[in-house]
């Protein structure tokens, strides 16, 4: 479960064990939880779920994904790529 960014306690990170799903993030911070999947050829995110987010929080991480979508991006394909070598 490698994290990539810890950001205004905002924990960005993949677990390992999620088969061949498309690029996505997971983002945790206290109690607080949600999945975002990022679609490069729109450079755009979805949210896929969320968990115990104010409006002001899931703001606020959507603002934090995408000023760092193609660090990201990068790190996903490391990381598949170290695990699928």
């Amino acid at each position: 479960m490698p994290t990539i960014l810890l950001i205004f306690g905002w924990r960005l990170h993949f677990f390992a064990n999620e088969g061949n799903e498309p690029i996505h993030i997971h983002c945790t911070k206290g109690d607080m939880e949600c999945k975002y999947w990022l679609i490069p050829e729109e450079f755009d995110i979805i949210e896929a779920y969320s968990y115990n987010l104010s409006l002001k929080e899931r703001r606020l991480i959507r603002k934090i994904i995408l000023e760092n979508f193609e660090y990201i991006e990068e790190k996903w394909l490391e990381f598949q790529k170290r695990k699928n070598p």
